[in-house]
């Protein structure tokens, strides 16, 4: 296969044979990656609930004015090569640690906000901090575990992340009336700074690894990675922005309750996200992500022609549930990857292919809303969900 280059640098990552991982450092480190994820989930759960309500309601915010702030959310994705570039100075827990800090901040200054271009500055910053998290933790993961562990780690992770969320959704639910949107704001982005710094000494990777610079590999055997990535940003926009506008811009549905749907979706999440990890290790990738996309087309055809709103809440948390499945497509990276090396750069790289469709999506999906009615939004999404589903069965795992 001829191999590509990106002009950016990134690096590789060799373990040194003299400094084996004792088992003691490996507990730590997974003590520092659960507490991180802890962190980041809880964050970032309580700013989704509240978010979408703050801006109808306190802003009055219109689906493409959503769509912009959206789209410029995800640019921050755009850059998840360079944590290929920090990691030559950085080990990927410590820029995981650094992420939490940075979206802490991002979520307080919401709480500040009175204008469009303040909800655009303050969710840009909160989106750096979140994404650069994604890159640099699934990757710690990946370096940490072997290829049968790791798809039931990133999974157990995923079902922590479900757990800890209730709590935010708690939060929500029990003190949104008393205390309003700003001030719950305000208390989370100060607990998730100074919680992430408070764990950025004991952010030690157990890997000694030697850096070398490189160009990021990419490589033709690595294009239907790539092209997935792509879909799944586009998928993925479908709901996190125009699922939960639909209901609160279209059926008026109140904070409290979108934190109800949240609760909901991490009580099944909490025990099916586990459970996902040991599905795809034992039936494989290619398998799974057909049934995703195979249910993800009913979904999005219930947000396109079913005015039913309890209907809605059941396609709201099967959504949220077969988003699941987006570990099956970093477990299957890690199995076709040529060199161990090249899980980092390249998994930086699916996060920037990834936003790129991220970018695009939220703007398009506002203005076809605006201009020809909400369920072409959603007719869109079956179109992508149509062409990944065909893309899923080229994918094979043998070396």
């Amino acid at each position: 296969m001829t191999d590509l280059s990106l002009s950016t640098t990134s690096n590789d990552v060799l373990t040194d044979p003299a400094t084996a991982i004792t088992s003691a450092q490996h507990r730590l480190a997974l003590v520092v990656i659960v507490l991180t994820n802890f962190l980041l989930s809880f964050g970032f759960r309580l700013w989704q609930s509240l978010f979408n309500n703050f801006a109808v309601q306190e802003l009055g915010v219109r689906a493409d004015q959503i769509g912009l702030v959206q789209s410029i959310r995800e640019i921050p994705g755009l850059l998840g090569f360079s944590v290929g570039l920090l990691a030559l100075l950085l080990t990927e827990m410590r820029i995981a640690g650094l992420s939490v800090v940075l979206m802490g901040v991002g979520i307080a200054m919401t709480g500040g906000v009175s204008s469009l271009p303040g909800l655009i500055a303050s969710t840009l910053v909160m989106s750096i901090g979140f994404h650069f998290f994604l890159s640099s933790n699934s990757s710690a993961v990946l370096l940490l575990f072997g290829e049968d562990d790791a798809p039931r780690t990133l999974g157990r992770l995923s079902s922590l992340s479900a757990v800890t969320a209730l709590a935010g959704a708690g939060v929500v639910f029990l003190a949104l009336d008393a205390l309003g949107f700003r001030t719950l704001f305000y208390a989370t982005g100060a607990l998730v700074a100074v919680g992430g710094l408070a764990l950025l000494p004991w952010g030690r990777q157990p890997t000694r690894p030697v850096r070398t610079r490189r160009r990021t590999p990419v490589r033709r055997r690595y294009w239907l990675y790539y092209t997935l990535e792509f879909l799944m940003g586009s998928r993925r926009h479908i709901f996190t922005t125009f699922a939960i506008f639909l209901l609160v811009r279209e059926y008026r549905v109140t904070a409290q309750t979108i934190t109800v749907l949240f609760v909901i979706n991490n009580l099944i999440g909490t025990f099916l996200y586990q459970q996902f990890g040991k599905i795809i290790a034992r039936f494989g990738e290619r398998r799974m992500l057909t049934l995703n996309f195979a249910l993800l087309i009913f979904v999005f055809l219930g947000y396109a022609y079913i005015p039913l709103l309890p209907v809605l809440y059941v396609l709201f948390v099967a959504d949220q549930v077969l988003f699941g499945f987006r570990i099956a497509l970093s477990s299957y990276f890690q199995k076709i990857a040529i060199r161990p090396e090249e899980i980092t750069p390249n998994i930086s790289l699916g996060q920037t292919i990834n936003h790129i469709a991220a970018v695009i999506i939220p703007v398009v999906g506002g203005v076809v809303w605006e201009t020809i009615g909400s369920r072409y939004t959603f007719l869109v999404g079956v179109g992508i969900a149509i062409l990944s589903l065909t893309l899923v069965q080229w994918m094979h795992t043998e070396a």
